[in-house]
């Protein structure tokens, strides 16, 4: 099976806020394919840090156009890896990154006249930004819309890009902030990103009936709220694109995933697991935590970063045999119909499974 991550060398590191940074990386001439992305992908990193070997998903920041690759990275409370990056990453390090994964986006449509709508929150603004100027560039006759919560200004990730954005794009690109810590003269622009606050706007300044893709991405509760704002005034449920990352309110609560067997799991099973074309068979016994650590057990070099069910990083496709979730986070009700899986929460309820990585 290929490898998987790929060892790039950090052009820069630059400060964005005081708690956050962007990262960039220099791509080498035969690399370039591998790390093309489209608008709204994430990158997964890999690094060892205090004796752990640590993965973590950060979205990209740059336009398909801009011609780099480049990630934002806010520091999270007790997030080692965050924190690591911001206090220790240095232009010139190298540091192992896999391809480039996600689906929050849509085809870009250059015939196309449309109205897209981003909500973000904090640093859930990082692949909305990606995709608001692809749109800009990419479909020159369509019009974008955000809407930006933070604490306050000084928090605000990419004010400065975006200020710049919005100048460049007059007629085309409207900025709406909303600052829960921060005073500000219209009472629509201060407070929390609830489903209150986002049906405000829904109501008055961004007329749902003019959306044609909402794009989503904040923290979970944030997501649920303008999920259920854009619902009830009428954006068509396919047309709501949500981007999750961090932990679940119902993981924190839980804390770490616990893993345990449930009436109607396989005492043992053989998983078939294809990557790259490649088929190998596994053993499974319901004493071990998913299908991913088994396969990790066994040597297999497979996707995955939060193992929480949260990224989707480990989505696979069940190709034959039955598997269960202990929880998703990531997949939407099509995906799951359709049969794909997180192998970080998988267990086989068949004797007999095959996943695939290769179905996307």
């Amino acid at each position: 099976m290929s490898v998987i991550f790929h060892p790039l060398r950090v052009r820069e590191v630059v400060p964005d806020t005081a708690e956050a940074v962007v990262v960039a990386f220099d791509v080498p001439e035969e690399l370039r394919e591998v790390f093309s992305f489209t608008q709204g992908q994430y990158l997964t990193l890999r690094k060892e840090i205090d004796g752990q070997d640590l993965r973590r998903s950060y979205s990209i920041c740059a336009g398909v156009d801009d011609g780099e690759l480049r990630v934002g990275v806010r520091k999270v409370k007790g997030g080692v890896f965050s924190n690591w990056i911001n206090a220790q990453l240095s232009r010139g390090d190298t540091i192992n990154v896999m391809a480039p994964q996600g689906r929050f986006f849509v085809p870009m449509e250059p015939a196309l006249r449309r109205h897209h709508l981003g909500i973000a929150g904090g640093s859930g603004v990082t692949p909305i930004l990606s995709t608001m100027k692809t749109v800009l560039a990419r479909e020159p006759l369509s019009r974008f819309t955000l809407i930006y919560g933070n604490r306050a200004l000084r928090s605000t990730m990419f004010k400065e890009e975006i200020e710049d954005l919005k100048n460049r794009y007059l007629t085309r690109l409207v900025l709406h902030h909303v600052f829960s810590d921060e005073h500000t003269d219209a009472q629509l622009n201060m407070g929390v990103m609830n489903r209150d606050k986002i049906g405000a706007f829904l109501q008055s300044v961004v007329p749902a009936a003019t959306i044609d893709h909402a794009f989503v991405c904040g923290p979970f509760q944030m997501n649920d709220e303008a999920e259920a704002a854009l619902l009830a005034a009428g954006v068509p449920e396919d047309r709501i694109h949500i981007e999750r990352f961090g932990l679940a309110p119902q993981a924190q609560q839980v804390g770490a995933v616990i893993h345990e067997a449930k009436p109607g799991d396989a005492e043992t099973a053989r998983i078939t697991i294809i990557r790259d074309g490649l088929a190998r068979e596994i053993a499974f016994t319901k004493d071990q935590p998913s299908i991913l650590d088994a396969a990790s057990a066994a040597g297999l070099e497979v996707p995955f970063s939060c193992t929480s069910g949260v990224c989707g990083t480990c989505r696979a496709k069940c190709i034959s045999g039955e598997v269960r979730m202990e929880r998703n986070f990531a997949l939407d009700k099509n995906e799951v119909a359709n049969g794909f899986v997180l192998t970080c929460q998988a267990h086989p309820l068949t004797h007999q499974v095959t996943l695939s990585f290769d179905e996307r």
